[in-house]
């Protein structure tokens, strides 16, 4: 039995035990108050004194802050109790008493002495429903991919070649070597296509950027699909299902902790396909005559993306970016060289960009040149290049940011709080 059976109204009048951790505790007069924690919920216990032993109501007073205990007691319906039941108390037991100076008691704290305790603080209210709608996020992009015959092919950690440009790589020394940490696992799972067809990767990449935005991490986790004889068009709706399938998810199995957020649900409701869809060349326009300053051939920045973001109810694609600012495997638009078929798509409310995706360059020649124009190492890439000499096919993918999904989705304002322990440029601890 766990605390969110008790909230979901299946346990009433039934007798539980309850295994977790003291969050706080106050007394009024024969009776405390516990918040108890397990994992699943925050659940209020109470002890009357009348109605346990005196030995289980000392202890219950010498209680400190994260203790461990064990609870046995009766589950009652109470509209004032936090999440509308408590446990009525008939025994405790005392399985760890926590030492007296719990570093986050409650008073206010600031962001780098809560990061400094990030171990503790992800045991508050706010940090598990963040983390557990990150939780469902994960699973939701699972399920909608495995179910939609999907093939999870695991990428590699270290590489010996850069995916999304050469100046975010961390260099790692290798056996008298030198290696890579992975930007993105892409250029591996598109070698598993001509295996199983449609293939995704999951897990943590690394990009060496000295930014600290809000949105930014050193080490974060991308879900990225690959489809063998898939075009830009089918690209672009499959990201649309995507993000609709996983928003719908949490709305629907995580209120509790969307309620917790204080999340705003409405705008949350409106992200249905199909999604608002902009050229680069418009949006530049757009930026114009908004007073941004940029030119056209230039990569959108963090200002530009919330800027556009904030313009639209829903997601909004931003599409053919120019070849020069993107990453040199995307395939030109045949309609116009200058540009190349790609889309980020943009979280609405200003959280810009969420995912990057594009029509792979299928043709060996055309990356063979474009490997030389981005002046890479063509040693490097000579496996990835045995890809277009046996059996290739145009294909398509793109890679979803778990991080910066799950910060829109919480509406948060800041991208540390979005992963248990964040990685940025000042900070590696704990």
């Amino acid at each position: 039995m766990s605390v969110s059976d008790i909230l979901d109204g299946k346990l009433n009048e039934n007798e539980v035990e309850i295994k977790g951790w003291l969050v706080t505790k106050r007394s009024s007069g024969g009776v405390q108050f516990l918040v108890v924690r397990d994992g699943t919920g925050f659940i209020q216990a109470t002890i009357h004194k009348d109605e346990v032993s005196p030995k289980v109501f000392q202890e219950a007073e010498e209680l400190t802050q994260e203790s461990s205990i064990i609870i046995k007691g009766v589950v009652k319906e109470d509209k004032r109790a936090p999440g509308g039941y408590e446990v009525r108390v008939k025994d405790l037991q005392v399985v760890h008493l926590a030492e007296r100076e719990y570093p986050l008691a409650k008073k206010e704290h600031g962001i780098d002495f809560l990061m400094n305790f990030r171990q503790l603080w992800i045991r508050s209210p706010r940090q598990t429903a963040i983390l557990r709608i990150r939780a469902e996020v994960v699973k939701a992009c699972r399920d909608f991919l495995d179910g939609r015959g999907f093939v999870l092919t695991d990428a590699p950690i270290f590489t010996p070649s850069a995916v999304e440009g050469t100046t975010t790589l961390f260099e790692v020394p290798y056996f008298g070597d030198k290696a890579f940490l992975t930007q993105s696992g892409q250029l591996y799972v598109e070698a598993t296509i001509a295996a199983f067809g449609k293939v995704y990767c999951f897990g943590p990449t690394f990009r060496a950027e000295k930014s600290k935005t809000p949105r930014h991490l050193t080490e974060f986790w991308m879900v990225e699909p690959e489809m063998a004889f898939c075009g830009f068009e089918d690209n672009l709706k499959l990201q649309e299902e995507m993000v609709a399938y996983i928003v719908k998810t949490v709305l629907e199995k995580r209120q509790r902790e969307l309620e917790t957020l204080k999340r705003d649900i409405t705008p949350l409701k409106k992200v249905e396909p199909p999604f608002e869809r902009i050229s680069y060349t418009e949006a530049v326009e757009m930026l114009q005559k908004a007073g941004q300053q940029i030119e056209w051939g230039e990569d959108l920045g963090a200002p530009h993306e919330k800027f556009i973001s904030l313009q639209f109810e829903k997601p909004v694609f931003i599409h053919r970016y120019p070849t020069k600012a993107k990453a040199f495997y995307m395939q030109p638009d045949p309609q116009d060289p200058k540009v190349v078929l790609c889309a980020d798509l943009m979280a609405p409310e200003g959280y810009g960009e969420i995912i990057g995706g594009s029509q792979r360059i299928h043709d060996l020649k055309l990356l063979e040149q474009r490997i030389e124009e981005f002046g890479l190492p063509k040693k490097a890439y000579e496996w990835y290049l045995d890809l277009r000499r046996y059996g290739s096919v145009p294909h398509s993918g793109f890679g979803l940011g778990i991080e910066r999904t799950v910060m829109w989705i919480c509406k948060l304002k800041h991208i540390r709080e979005t992963i248990p322990f964040p990685r940025t440029i000042t900070r590696i601890y704990p």
